[in-house]
């Protein structure tokens, strides 16, 4: 074997695990000599945005020091794990990125293919980076249903007038989040979202919880390794507004846009 091929569709945020598997890969050709190839796709969630994982908190849904959304395609992100040194080895990757012809940051995405099961259509791929870390909570994304993450509920009226029931689904989720529960809630199927990392529906169904806040994280380890640290959970526990917590990511955030630069293979919009 001479070279590796990387051709798989990425949805561009940090915890979406097929970046993860490609370190992995880029580590494997880099002990063994052996040529990376990166055949590359557009990133339907080119945006920069949500909080950068801090040191600490590593895991296969936080490899890099990256925002939610690092706004880079499978390439890029490639060059920026070789050029920052972030591979467990002693050399970089022989790396080759096939680029893409007439793409630009920017540009609109839309993926002929779904990436992933629980991502069936274009509404959910917008809004998973934004529900993504409601599985570190007690509200269902709608795994088991016909319309994972375009749906948010609970076992609890109080969460809204939409009701749905997760079940086990052969080939999707055995055991999913709230199973054979009727969950009460919003159906975001037909919600204009144009994309983003937005925490506003976190926000809201906290604050739907009321006396239930302290069973709302039911996963807090997980809920920060998917948030990048334990600060967002604090920040919401501790009343602040999705605009101050905005604010706190700026600095990291602006350091983040500066290094992303150096990786870019296509222009932007």
């Amino acid at each position: 074997m001479d070279a590796v091929v990387f051709d798989i569709q990425d949805v561009g945020a940090r915890f979406y695990t097929y970046i993860s598997t490609m370190h992995y890969v880029m580590e494997a050709c880099a002990a063994n000599g052996k040529e990376f190839i990166v055949l590359d796709r557009p990133n339907p969630n080119d945006y920069v945005d949500g909080p950068v994982r801090r040191k600490g908190f590593e895991s296969f849904v936080g490899m890099h020091p990256i925002p939610v959304l690092h706004g880079l395609t499978v390439g890029e992100l490639a060059r920026m794990i070789n050029g920052e040194k972030w591979l467990n080895t002693a050399d970089t990757c022989h790396l080759q990125v096939v680029t893409m012809e007439h793409w630009r940051h920017g540009d609109a995405c839309h993926l002929p293919v779904k990436p992933s099961p629980n991502l069936p259509n274009p509404q959910a791929v917008r809004l998973y980076p934004s529900l993504c870390l409601f599985e570190g909570t007690i509200v269902s994304v709608g795994r088991g249903t016909d319309f994972p993450f375009q749906v948010l509920g609970c076992p609890d009226a109080k969460y809204g007038t939409f009701q749905f029931t997760p079940v086990s689904l052969p080939g999707f989720d055995a055991n999913p989040l709230q199973k054979d529960k009727r969950c009460y809630g919003i159906d975001l199927r037909e919600m204009p979202f144009e994309g983003g990392f937005s925490l506003r529906f976190l926000l809201d169904f906290y604050r739907k919880a009321g006396k239930d806040r302290r069973a709302f994280f039911s996963r807090p380890e997980w809920f920060d390794l998917l948030a990048g640290s334990g600060e967002l959970r604090r920040q919401i526990t501790g009343g602040m507004t999705e605009k101050e917590i905005r604010a706190s990511w700026q600095p990291e955030l602006k350091a983040y846009r500066q290094m992303r630069k150096k990786y870019l293979l296509y222009e932007e919009r």
